[in-house]
């Protein structure tokens, strides 16, 4: 493997093609503002870099990012690449992810608008991240201690299993289908309406108008804060820990609750069963 150390590169297509290169230490930044460092290369190694220039690896298969920083200069960081490791780095640039295969990302800090979208078989654990449209249809993620703060997230999902995470996000999965979602906090307004067969299971759900017109959707042991008009129009079947503010015109399926502030059944569709087992229901 050939190795750059304490370099500079900012020339147009920099190392493209390469094969079997690391950079280490390296500074990916200066006056000729040149893009696509890495383009088409493959097994290619970063290590404690600065990226400042835009979409520095597409296209490139065997990808290893690791204790480096991406600017919020360093836009579509990368895209159409396949086999990547990314660990402790900063990736601070808009849509910084997209059209990638078979990603792993481990201690790593996010912020970046549209991040992720049309993703496959991606790896996420203790990571933090700050995104619109996070992960947009994208498929097969296994996300574990992820904390995000945006809105739009993981809309149009399928296949994936999130676990003990936290996530700030309003309009969060909507149109998701074949979902596990386990021992997290989920904050938010309208919560995976349109959704089919979505499981959350010991989860605390907060925020108005969740969880409606679904299909297949399942809650087991979860809580429920701050949550009024839920499960409108859909087929459900919950078993919820907490009361809940108010339900309106479940579809179809069974809810156990302890108590409801209000339930609302002015839709002739509504076949829905809601058993409170607190027999406490204010109309």
């Amino acid at each position: 493997m050939k190795t750059y150390q304490n370099k500079s590169f900012d020339a147009e297509r920099a190392l493209y093609g390469s094969r079997d290169v690391e950079t280490l230490s390296c500074r990916f930044d200066g006056p000729a503002d040149g893009e696509s460092a890495f383009k088409e290369c493959r097994n290619i190694r970063a290590a404690d870099c600065f990226f400042n220039l835009r979409y520095p690896f597409w296209h490139d298969d065997g990808v290893e990012i690791t204790n480096s920083e991406l600017t919020p200069n360093c836009r579509a960081t990368l895209w159409y690449s396949k086999d990547v490791s990314i660990r402790n780095t900063k990736l601070h640039g808009i849509k910084a992810l997209r059209e990638c295969d078979q990603v792993t990302m481990e201690g790593c800090d996010i912020v970046s608008p549209e991040f992720g979208w049309s993703g496959r078989d991606v790896e996420m654990k203790d990571c933090r991240a700050e995104s619109e449209y996070f992960m947009l249809r994208s498929e097969r993620l296994h996300f574990q201690n992820v904390t995000l703060k945006g809105k739009y997230s993981f809309q149009y999902l399928t296949d994936s299993l999130f676990e003990h995470c936290n996530f700030d996000t309003k309009d969060a999965f909507w149109h998701a289908k074949n979902v596990v979602v386990r021992d997290s906090v989920i904050k938010g307004e309208y919560l995976a309406w349109y959704c089919e067969n979505v499981t959350f299971e010991n989860c605390t759900i907060i925020g108005t108008q969740p969880l409606c017109y679904c299909k297949g959707l399942k809650l087991i042991g979860c809580r429920m804060i701050d949550t009024d008009l839920a499960f409108e129009k859909s087929e459900v079947e919950a078993e919820i820990l907490t009361p809940v503010d108010s339900i309106k015109n479940p579809r179809a399926g069974h809810i156990i609750v302890p108590e409801v502030g209000e339930l609302i059944l002015d839709d002739p569709e509504a076949k829905g069963e809601v058993m409170v087992t607190a027999a406490h229901v204010c109309a």
